[in-house]
């Protein structure tokens, strides 16, 4: 049986702040708002370790539930197969392997009240909820709590949540303060002072992923509490202000039935004060649902990039949480005056950009940044300032590898801020000192990147001198590819000579006798034995979450020269047909987590596969990238909580489906090429910034589109015939229209010749 409060969920304002825009759209004949086509439940269960709560586009404050605070799969805080919540917090990782954060949680109770969660529901303030009764859209979340009859209403600002709770008649309503509680993490330390009847404030500090950090937050209700308490652990403490590490505190309150009691609560990595000026300014009254509702315009212009046209709402709604996912990181790191805690753990201004983290570099620089110089164009430049200053303030010659926190990771290898800054540089984004980014670039690989002598001496780094050495190479290579092309750009033509010639370091680990990137020990000779389709799942020493297979086709900078070494276009081709079409399966496949999405040999749910299937291009076959490309979105992307196939990966497994569906994707994203697929919409417009691009708008055309008729027959750009199967992003941004005629059976001269193909360097 329904609760009785469950009744009123769709008749609550929070809910009316939604369907009022549908009953609009629906009187005035207009197709219906963008954000209804987002799913964020999408990517919650199985792997996709991401989060449903309400956040704004790229926000530092994410308030959602926590139904878990450890487990890989609980990296964000929650996954679909649990069945209690502990409470609410302020801030997740999206999609990441690893957890963090989880700070400053609030939950509701009635009745006797309790301050631990406790392992089962019952044994503390933990409670029962039910999928049936949660509602998630862009910017809000909502929840009954059926064990307190208590309705929990969450939204955003962008460094501030809004709660709203609606109890029942109850003489014992309670709103606990958990600051014990973090997300894979242990508190080092914990402050709550009650500073009149109606505010709190504190901090939390945490070790955790990066190491310490510290948010501080100022808490505000709606009305004054009946009584109130801090504590350590489960017991009350004397006073209003207590710090340890079981920090936690209750506030009490006589509710009639339907009360709402709202808090909003400002969060800052700088003080307390940074915190409360951060809500003020952007929450100034207890008005939630226009806080919600400015919350959804904001998705709505966000997601307004795209239009799309298709009969299949699965796939709408599939393409537009994808598109989503791309703009919940990076997240803010920097306060409304711009102050922000750096990777140093000490106080900077930034000024005249905002300050960013989440910066999951490894993963994002092969799709998700490209897709946000078409999609986010005005914060491009402010990412990269972000990076400059990282470098400067950590004072390690190195740009960020994996920011979390505002605190470096270390986390996976190269140092894939160079793609990033190059790519945005060559696009023409360039509100920074170009000669400082250059500079930063070359002293990333020069004075601060693991086994550089090696690297450099000898072109290859021996498996004694460390893990993951292949990967490493290769990796390297391309971002020294992608320093050389800067340096020509800047015309540093000596600079750009030097590192042309280093990123051919690839060579050195590819076995010409065996056709795969190997491992070499310090005389040179290979690694044995060898066995290509075992995961280096104990030492690493060789590949970074992967086998062989998975990392043989990583030379994004030069394919046709990998195509040579494999011995030309067919061999190629047999090649990439074996990675998806052979019956034999990896045998230690159950060591890596990470490695998931496998079609045969190639592995989707992790990153160094995603370019492999529009490798065919390369060597004249792109019908076979039509063909792997939808094999690859109809088997791995669902409308469902499943419906990712690994890690989101702060966005970079969405932002492959974002473009793919588009009917396009970077390879090389440095090129500044975009290499043809098999487009899933019959129509889809990418609406252009004037500030950024020479056009209004993109757009591609599908015409016959179908899922029996996924080739391309022919195509026409701005109404010209071409027969090249790729487009650059020049193209793009000058804006027209592309029209691909699709069919049921291969057009083999399509992109066949040699000069139709995707050039390298």
């Amino acid at each position: 049986m329904k609760h009785k409060f469950l009744s009123a969920f769709l008749t609550r304002p929070g809910k009316n702040i939604f369907s009022l825009t549908l009953l609009l759209a629906a009187a005035t004949g207009f197709s219906k708002p963008v954000v209804d086509e987002v799913n964020p439940m999408i990517g919650t269960a199985e792997h996709g370790h991401v989060y449903p709560g309400a956040t704004v586009p790229f926000g530092m404050v994410q308030l959602s539930p926590d139904t878990r605070d450890n487990t890989w799969d609980g990296s964000s805080g929650y996954h679909y197969s649990d069945s209690s919540i502990l409470g609410f917090s302020h801030n997740h990782l999206t999609g990441t392997g690893c957890p963090d954060l989880g700070n400053i949680l609030l939950m509701p109770t009635v009745g006797e009240l309790k301050l631990v969660p406790g392992a089962n529901v019952g044994e503390g303030y933990r409670a029962r909820f039910s999928h049936a009764d949660e509602i998630s859209r862009p910017g809000y979340y909502c929840v009954l709590l059926p064990d307190y009859n208590v309705k929990v209403e969450l939204t955003a600002t962008a460094r501030a949540g809004f709660h709203r709770y609606t109890f029942p008649a109850a003489d014992a309503g309670h709103i606990v303060v958990d600051l014990q509680h973090g997300i894979g993490n242990k508190v080092t330390e914990a402050q709550l002072a009650i500073e009149d009847d109606h505010t709190a404030s504190g901090y939390r500090q945490s070790d955790g992923w990066g190491g310490g950090k510290v948010y501080y937050f100022v808490m505000e209700f709606s009305r004054s509490f009946d009584s109130s308490g801090v504590a350590q652990g489960d017991k009350d403490v004397a006073g209003k202000k207590t710090t340890g590490k079981e920090t936690k505190g209750h506030f009490d309150f006589k509710t009639k039935a339907g009360e709402q009691i709202l808090v909003r609560v400002g969060l800052s990595t700088v003080s307390v004060e940074g915190a409360r000026n951060n809500l003020h300014t952007e929450i100034s009254n207890w008005n939630f649902d226009a806080v919600a509702k400015a919350a959804s315009k904001q998705w709505e212009k966000a997601l307004s990039v795209f239009e799309v046209e298709s009969a299949d709402n699965n796939l709408k709604q599939t393409f537009y949480t994808s598109l989503y996912h791309t703009m919940v990181a990076p997240t803010l790191l920097s306060d409304v005056d711009g102050q922000f805690r750096g990777p140093d753990g000490n106080v900077h201004q930034a000024k005249g950009y905002d300050y960013y983290t989440e910066l999951s570099l490894w993963d994002t620089f092969r799709a998700e940044n490209p897709l946000l110089t078409l999609t986010q164009p005005a914060r491009v430049n402010d990412f990269v300032n972000t990076m400059l200053a990282h470098y400067k303030i950590f004072g390690q010659n190195t740009l960020p590898v994996w920011p979390e926190g505002g605190k470096e990771t270390w986390c996976m290898i190269g140092n894939h801020a160079i793609p990033v800054i190059a790519d945005a540089y060559l696009k023409g984004f360039r509100n920074y000192d170009a000669d400082e980014a250059f500079n930063d670039m070359v002293a990333s690989t020069d004075k601060n990147r693991e086994q550089l002598d090696a690297y450099r001496d000898q072109g290859f780094i021996p498996t004694a001198d460390g893990r993951q050495s292949v990967s490493k190479v290769l990796e390297y290579a391309y971002d020294d590819s992608c320093i050389a092309r800067l340096a020509k750009a800047l015309g540093k033509n000596d600079v750009a000579e030097k590192y042309a010639k280093r990123s051919q370091n690839w060579e050195n680990v590819f076995d010409p006798a065996t056709g795969f990137m190997r491992g070499k020990i310090a005389d040179g000779s290979w690694v044995k034995p060898f066995g290509e389709k075992e995961i280096n799942s104990i030492n690493f020493n060789e590949y970074t979450e992967a086998n062989a297979w998975q990392y043989n086709f990583f030379v994004l900078h030069n394919v046709p020269a990998l195509i040579a070494k494999l011995g030309g276009d067919d061999k190629f081709t047999a090649r990439l047909d074996e990675m998806f079409d052979t019956t034999q399966t990896i045998p230690n496949l159950a060591s890596i987590p990470d490695v998931t999405g496998v079609i045969g040999m190639y592995s989707h749910g992790n990153e160094p596969d995603h370019h492999v299937a529009y490798l065919y291009n390369y060597a004249g076959q792109p019908w076979k990238t039509q063909t792997r490309v939808r094999q690859i979105c109809s088997v791995l992307y669902t409308n469902a909580p499943g419906g990712i196939c690994g890690n989101d990966d702060c966005g970079q497994m969405s932002a492959w489906f974002v473009f793919t569906a588009m009917g396009f994707y970077p390879v090389d994203p440095v090129s500044g090429n975009y290499i043809l697929g098999s487009p899933l919409f019959d129509k889809v417009t990418l609406k252009l910034n004037s500030k950024f691009a020479k056009g209004r708008e993109f757009t591609v055309v599908a015409k016959n589109n179908s899922a029996q008729n996924p080739y391309i027959q022919s195509a026409t750009l701005n109404g010209q015939p071409i027969t090249r199967s790729w487009i650059s992003n020049a193209e793009i941004t000058t804006g027209g229209k592309l029209v691909l005629t699709m069919g049921p059976t291969p057009n083999k001269a399509f992109g066949s010749a040699p000069a139709d193909r995707p050039p390298g360097i």
